[in-house]
């Protein structure tokens, strides 16, 4: 071949002549990858080739030596492999060292190899020649290097030579990839130079005037007028006209142009795929005969139309095409072309689809959103083709491939524009309806061996419990979005369809089946599964009738006929659905929630239907089997569900409920003088009648507050009880109070440390009788009443009416002080209870071992635990009489005395000053919930977390000074004593293998441990916030201007007594191995650096690391000094420690971000960062101080600031564990690859819907009704 190139010769900066000794190394060079690549040599003999390999790396001669063997083709592939690699070597780590003939010199080298590479050469020698091409571009084009371009133009077009635009394609690809997606630091350092001049050869000529037609000239380094994005669109045209079914040499010629485009489509200017027709060529691809060509065109298009930012112009050019009739004809092809067999999954066919399914919501999207500038033309939009496309997708049987188009629904139906227009259209909206209405089954409850093809997708599709669980909610939430869009849309016909529906079900439930049986009764049984699921129809339902009524307020006589009718008939179906009878008690609380759903719903007026609904709750009370444990349980379930629901009631339709208050309390008092209510439903049924008073608009609030007072008074009494206060006044008197003293001699008596297992020995007279009293002592307690009135008396809605919160404060204001010391007793001790050594009934060769296993939670984990979760119930339930049963009962007996605690405080807490306004309580407040909770176990501390934060949320922001120092120091210190011990504890036991369930419990207790360290962070970074601003006081009194008063945060870091552990507990946690942590306590330090210098130093650091500097507060000098040096030293030196560790590899940008942060923000204050990092081993200080000076010139992003961090500590940095054993590149190469099994890694899109929304930053109530709010963690149990 003629040369392409000047070339000289040369063969770089360590050429010369081939003398003995070369000849001898190149000929030890051949020995030794014929021993590394020997499978019969000895390890040791391995090793020492493969050290002198990588000697030869720092031979002055590595480059001659590479360019050597490399273009020496009589030479084997691994040995011209290892040419290129030492040649690679030479451009990465020694350039910078090399004068600029040298560097010419290795260009020139590299030009020569690519000039001649040819169809012979192995596809990974090409590759390897393009890598080099690259690193050399990265580091002198747009410098010394301007005519790449041409030499490019130069390889592309040599005649009849696939191999060459094979390379400059690779060579294009990896520019893109690397200077626009990558992180390398020679490329962020050039990253201005080099992407202009990216945009400059790719884009067409005659696009940049027209989009840009006042930029400035840049330097001169486009050949030709068409760009690459043209060129490549007109070769990937020619590949496609071919057959590139069967010509391996077109084919791959277009994937590799597919690939290309798949990596400039997120960056280039739309115009220029506009101009150079790309669209209609990546679509050509979708059409090929093979699934490698399709595919790669798939992830161009989804490449270009994943971005958001789309003009009306470039919508219009590039989106609208997509929604002819041939387009769509073309995806609806696609779409059923990839359905896959859930029996023998095709894998590429089914990524296809996924991807697919994407792309087509992101059209959808486009719909919704630019639905205004949308032509108004047939032949160019095909509208209902393209609704049968949306409907085609949703339909999938796998929910993975349907949910992304399920969620475009959600947007098209609330789109005031075309919502109606597609409601309109009942070949769309009713089998819409009756999809979404179908998958709103508990997939999760299902047995594993189920064949139903969407279930089996569903397994094939996630990974773990936890995680599936995560995808069913996504799914579940827009199906109910969707139809309730669907009734707001269509409301008459489409409940007329659900009620009609949810009645046939109703009615055939056992049809074809076993009829109800107590003895083999499941929770889980397909009558409640469809159960269940219509009544999730019919509860998204009514959201869209309750949106349609309100549309209506202002109705005309005609809209309120409507109402009326619709009221008519839905009351007519809610009677039918009372008259049903339904043996199953999960069935019949289904339908229980459904009656009350509607009664404070869509029939909220009607006062008839509320009374019969009431009347239902009042006398139907279903009787326990205890012969039959499962179905037992499930009426335990219906009976507390009766009085939430009745709860729902009185808070819902309060003045209804007043009209027939006296017949409502006679019955109550009824019902309790005929001594057959238990504490619970005595209490609940008090708390009904203290609601309807509580809440309704009726009664003034004289009148009000002395009726309700009647309901408080006896409460509060209990608490001034002098025999109470008397018990209370020591850990024994507690202890005597709620018979744990009697435990603990019971106990002792049966030697319970020398019994192994406690389930297998059953409780005798004594035993069984002790557990009653256990159980009985709790109810003469005032904590359960105190906890309920409370909960009824504080919530969201008293803030909203300011004579509901003047009632509330009336009625506590003189119970408070006689409440809250012995509460805090109550709670002291429930916490003292969980330290051995205060268990003085028990032996001391007893209190450790016995103590921790009465205390210890059982608890089923799902992905961790074995068996189901209801498995698990059954083996709690069966062990109820056992000494088990008994330590459950013990154990028990303290939770609910520190549980009715939180809930206490909590709900004291909602009443703003009448609670923090007391001046006594900070301090034996923050000892009675903190002193003792570094023994309670780690999902109990969650609780005390999450107790904290509201606590501290709450609190009025002029009374912060006084009420929250000793919390939050208090707190900050018991969490880093404890999370930082549990982290080493654990280290310890991962270095000593386990197995069975030992391993298991050691599962748990990590999934535990990181849960709680996840709370405690994000307490932190919540409390730490710069964004959050103070909230109005709420309260009564002399109103409080929340703006003249330091934020949370500001609060936080003034304080010193709040600072030091917090910053203590941050830099633990940078050391624990848990990277989603350690990646938010990262950026809540990030933002702490210039809360500790003053604003001037603001200039020096990266615009999105810039915050304004404290209003409300001013740090101290000397308080901000102690901490700057405490983060340039302490925090910097665990920062470098977790880079150096292989399991913090992915973290190591972040790590770096936040060192550069430090490294800039204070290098005029303190040179302590700046020296740690000089001493560390193989950093010389000058690089340190030239990376410094780099870091802070004028416009260095933050993206080059971490850079230059990376790069500096380059030697220290760790890999990952997955990158450990492997033979170093440079040594050679596979020529095959095993197939791989795994899983191709999931879309952005597909992983957000595996997991669970984020919730609204708050803390939700503690104890009754609600969760622990433990990720994986399904229902802490206890009997």
């Amino acid at each position: 071949m003629a040369a392409l190139f000047p070339i000289n010769g040369t063969m770089g900066p360590g050429g010369g002549a081939v003398d003995d000794g070369s000849m001898a190394i190149l000929s030890k060079i051949h020995q030794a990858l014929e021993v590394v690549h020997n499978p019969h040599s000895s390890n040791d003999s391995r090793k020492d080739a493969q050290l002198f390999l990588e000697d030869v790396k720092g031979d002055d001669k590595s480059s001659f030596y590479g360019f050597h063997l490399a273009t020496d083709k009589s030479q084997a592939p691994v040995v011209r492999h290892y040419g290129l690699s030492l040649f690679e070597n030479v451009i990465k780590h020694k350039w910078g060292e090399y004068s600029q003939e040298q560097t010419e010199a290795l260009r020139r080298c590299v030009l020569e190899l690519a000039q001649n590479i040819s169809g012979d050469d192995p596809s990974y020698l090409r590759s390897k020649i393009a890598v080099l091409w690259v690193e050399v571009a990265k580091r002198s084009w747009v410098a010394e290097w301007m005519d790449m371009d041409a030499l490019l133009v130069r390889l592309w077009q040599v005649p009849n030579s696939a191999v060459h635009k094979e390379l400059v394609l690779s060579v294009l690809e990896m520019l893109s990839d690397d200077i626009f997606n990558g992180d390398d630091p020679v490329v962020v350092v050039r990253e201005g130079i080099l992407s202009k001049a990216s945009v400059e050869i790719f884009t067409p000529a005659a696009v940049l005037v027209d989009t840009f037609p006042n930029r400035e000239a840049g330097p001169d380094v486009r050949c030709g007028d068409e760009g690459w994005l043209a060129r490549i669109t007109t070769l990937l045209s020619q590949c496609l006209s071919g057959d590139v079914q069967n010509n391996v040499e077109l084919r791959s010629c277009a994937v590799r142009a597919l690939a290309v485009l798949y990596s400039m489509m997120s960056w280039i200017v739309p115009s220029a795929v506009t101009a150079t027709e790309c669209v209609p060529v990546m679509c050509e691809g979708l059409r090929s005969s093979h699934i490698d060509v399709q595919k790669a065109s798939l992830e161009a298009m989804h490449s270009l139309y994943n971005r958001t930012s789309f003009i009306n112009k470039e919508f219009l050019d590039l989106v609208v095409p997509l929604y002819d009739r041939r387009s769509v004809e073309l995806f609806r092809q696609l779409v059923e072309w990839s359905v896959v067999d859930p029996e023998d999954i095709d894998d590429d066919k089914y990524q296809f689809s996924k991807k697919l399914s994407e792309l087509i919501s992101f059209l959808g999207t486009y719909m919704d959103r630019r639905f205004s500038v949308l032509p108004n033309d047939p032949n160019r939009i095909d509208f209902q083709g393209f609704l049968h496309l949306l409907l085609l997708v949703t339909q999938s049987q796998s929910l993975v491939v349907s949910i992304p188009v399920l969620v475009t629904w959600t947007r098209l139906l609330n789109n005031r524009s075309l919502g109606p227009s597609i409601a309109d259209i009942p070949a769309f909206i009713g089998p819409l309806l009756e999809c979404c209405s179908s998958r709103l089954v508990r997939y999760e409850s299902l047995p594993e061996d189920t064949q139903d093809p969407t279930f089996q997708l569903l397994l094939e599709d996630t990974d773990t419990i936890p995680e599936r669980h995560a995808f069913l909610g996504n799914y579940r939430r827009y199906s109910s979005q969707v139809i309730e869009s669907i009734v707001h849309l269509k409301t008459a016909d489409a409940m007329e369809h659900i009620l009609g529906q949810s009645e046939n079900v109703l009615q055939h439930l056992y049809d074809g089946g076993p009829p109800f049986d107590m003895a083999s009764y499941s929770k889980t049984s397909e009558p409640v599964l469809r159960v269940d699921a219509q009544a999730t129809v019919i509860e998204s339902a009514l959201k869209g009738v309750v949106k349609w009524r309100a549309l209506l307020a202002t109705a005309s006589q005609q809209d309120e006929a409507m109402i009326d009718a619709l009221e008519r008939s839905l009351e007519d179906w809610c009677n039918r659905l009372l008259a049903m009878s339904f043996e199953d008690p999960l069935i019949r609380k289904r339908i229980l929630q459904l009656l009350v759903a509607f009664s404070t719903t869509a029939l909220n007026k009607a006062s008839g239907f509320m009374l019969k609904v009431l009347e239902h709750i009042l006398v139907t009370w279903p009787v326990t089997q205890p012969e039959y444990r499962v179905y037992t349980d499930a009426i335990k379930e219906l009976q507390a569900e009766s009085m939430v629901e009745l709860q729902r009631l009185a808070m819902k339709m309060p003045d209804h409920l007043l009209r027939v208050y006296d017949q409502i309390e006679a019955k109550v008092n009824e019902m309790i003088a005929s001594g057959t209510l238990d504490e619970k439903r005595q209490i609940s049924y008090q708390t009904f009648l203290f609601t309807i008073v509580h809440r309704s608009t009726r009664l003034d609030i004289s009148t009000k507050t002395n009726k309700l007072q009647s309901f408080i008074d006896p409460v509060v009494g209990q608490w001034q009880d002098e025999r109470l206060k008397q018990a209370l006044s020591s850990y024994n008197g507690f202890c005597e109070l709620i018979a744990l003293d009697k435990a603990q001699s019971y106990l002792a008596k049966k030697q319970m440390q020398n019994i192994s297992d406690w389930g297998a020995v059953e409780l005798d007279a004594e035993g069984q009788a002790l557990q009653t009293e256990l159980e009985e002592r709790l109810t003469i307690l005032p904590l359960r009443p105190t906890k309920s009135f409370l909960n009824c008396s504080v919530d969201d809605q008293i803030y909203q009416t300011e004579s509901l919160y003047k009632v509330s404060c009336a009625l506590w204001e003189n119970g408070f002080p006689a409440i809250l010391p012995v509460l805090l007793q109550f709670l002291s001790h429930a916490h003292a209870s969980h330290v051995p050594n205060n268990w003085s009934g028990l032996p001391s060769e007893m209190k450790t071992t016995v103590v921790n296993r009465v205390l210890t939670d059982r608890f089923w984990q799902a992905g961790i635990s074995e068996g189901t979760k209801d498995e698990f119930y059954a083996r709690v339930l069966e062990k109820k009489h056992t000494l088990e049963g008994l330590a459950s009962t013990i154990r028990g007996s303290i939770r609910f005395v520190r549980e009715c605690c939180y809930a206490i405080i909590y709900c004291m807490s909602h009443l703003d000053a009448q609670f923090y306004g007391f001046g006594e309580l900070p301090g034996p407040l923050a000892h009675a919930l903190l002193a003792d909770s570094s023994s309670l176990s780690a999902h109990q501390l969650i609780n005390v977390l999450n107790l904290v934060r509201h606590l501290v949320d709450g609190c009025p922001v002029h009374l912060r000074r006084q009420f929250l120092p000793p919390i939050l120091a208090a707190c900050f210190q018991q969490m880093d004593t404890r999370i930082n011990s549990e982290w080493t504890q654990l280290e310890q036991q991962q270095a000593v293998k386990a197995g069975g369930d030992a391993l298991t419990e050691e599962m748990k207790a990590e999934s535990i441990l990181r849960q709680l360290t996840y709370a405690s962070v994000m307490m932190v970074a919540g409390f730490t916030d710069p964004t959050l601003k103070n909230r109005p006081f709420k309260g009564l009194g002399e109103p409080v201007d929340e703006k003249s008063y330091p934020t949370l945060r500001e609060f936080c870091l003034t304080d010193s007594s709040i600072v030091e552990p917090l910053l203590i507990f941050c830099t633990h946690a940078l050391r624990w191995h848990d990277s989603r942590c350690c990646g938010v306590v990262l950026k809540v330090f990030r933002s702490f650096i210039l809360d500790f210098a003053t604003a001037e130093f603001n200039e020096l650091v990266p615009e999105g690391a810039k915050q304004k500097p404290p209003d409300g507060a001013s740090i101290p000098a000397s308080t901000a000094a102690a901490v700057r040096e405490y983060i340039c030293s302490d925090v910097m030196k665990a920062c470098i420690t977790s880079i150096h560790e292989p399991y913090f590899v992915e973290l190591q940008r972040e790590f770096a971000y936040f060192i550069a942060t430090m490294l800039v923000g204070y290098r005029l204050h303190t040179s302590t960062a700046r020296d740690v990092i000089v001493s560390l081993p193989n950093i010389k200080e000058s690089d340190v101080d030239e990376a410094i000076d780099f870091m802070c010139r004028k416009g260095a992003t933050a993206r080059v600031q971490r850079t230059v961090v990376l790069q500096l500590l380059g030697d220290l940095r760790g890999v990952s564990v997955s990158e450990m054993g492997k033979l170093s590149k440079s040594i050679g190469v596979s020529v095959t690859k095993p197939a791989s099994t795994k899983r191709p890694p999931r879309s952005k899109m597909a992983q957000q819907f595996m997991t669970t929304p984020t919730p609204n930053q708050g803390t939700s109530q503690t104890g009754d009704g609600n969760a622990d709010n433990l990720e994986g963690v399904a229902n802490l149990f206890e009997s």
